[in-house]
């Protein structure tokens, strides 16, 4: 009897023995795994973003190219994820008098992503700088972003406006944005009506608002506008200007201030 009662007694320690080994060991490898995992952790969101970009796109434009586009953000050689406020960084280039619009995406954890878009002339003015008359340049905005120099063939010349001493960033008043806009989306949608005009120059009112005179690129005449400066009507202006064309009589002036073209008529000179 005693032996057998021994017996069971070291049959019972040896079958509880295997199942405390398996749970040392999977404590050990839940330690190492966890080791491994803190370990991975600490690369990904501590040392990793630290480490210098290894890849930054930049999409800028003529005159304002990657290089100057970096400079121009503070962005320097080694900068981290960490080091580069994409809020702060966006709101710098877009404040750029060249810089229409500008997005700034950062890509956890080594990448960063800008991307530009230039302002584009909606007209031009003439203006008197240091003692010279140069064309000033001007967007749908009424953003000043460039001083002489460029094209000037299939932008149409607004007079009228009062540049004094003008600086690349400053803003026409705020009275002239919806012809600015017009002006562009026409530029945009129907470029050779903008083609025909010549000038478009602004009379103030006495008290408030403003006049347009237009003046055509191939009719001797002037054409009287309100502050409704749109596609529709510059259709109809030159509907008329094709109707005298053909006919014997010119017009001296069309005044579409009341909404309705009217006009004076003088009778065709010899030999026209």
């Amino acid at each position: 009897m005693s032996g057998d009662f021994v017996y069971a007694a070291e049959e019972f320690s040896l079958k509880n023995a295997a199942p405390g080994k398996i749970e040392k060991g999977l404590k050990r490898l839940l330690i190492i795994a966890g080791i491994i995992l803190g370990a991975e952790l600490v690369w990904l969101f501590v040392i990793s973003p630290c480490i210098p970009l290894s890849t930054v796109e930049v999409r800028g434009f003529a005159g304002f190219d990657g290089a100057a586009v970096l400079g121009y953000a503070g962005i320097r050689e080694g900068a981290s994820f960490v080091s580069v406020n994409a809020k702060k960084t966006q709101m710098v280039l877009a404040a750029h008098y060249l810089v229409e619009s500008a997005r700034v995406i950062k890509r956890f954890p080594d990448r960063l992503s800008i991307f530009l878009e230039p302002r584009k002339a909606a007209a031009l003015s003439l203006a008197e700088v240091q003692g010279r008359l140069l064309p000033v340049y001007y967007d749908r905005y009424g953003v000043v972003f460039r001083i002489g120099g460029g094209e000037t063939e299939n932008l149409p010349l607004v007079s009228g406006l009062v540049l004094e001493n003008p600086v690349l960033g400053m803003k026409l008043p705020a009275a002239f944005g919806p012809l600015l806009v017009e002006i562009a989306r026409i530029g945009e949608d129907a470029p050779e009506l903008l083609k025909a005009v010549s000038e478009i120059r602004i009379n103030r009112r006495a008290f408030n608002g403003f006049d347009l005179v237009l003046y055509p690129v191939h009719y001797p005449i002037q054409v009287r506008l309100g502050d409704n400066f749109n596609e529709e009507t510059l259709r109809y202006v030159m509907l008329m200007l094709d109707v005298f064309k053909s006919g014997n009589s010119f017009p001296e002036e069309i005044d579409f201030r009341s909404g309705i073209g009217s006009y004076k008529v003088k009778e065709a000179r010899s030999g026209e």
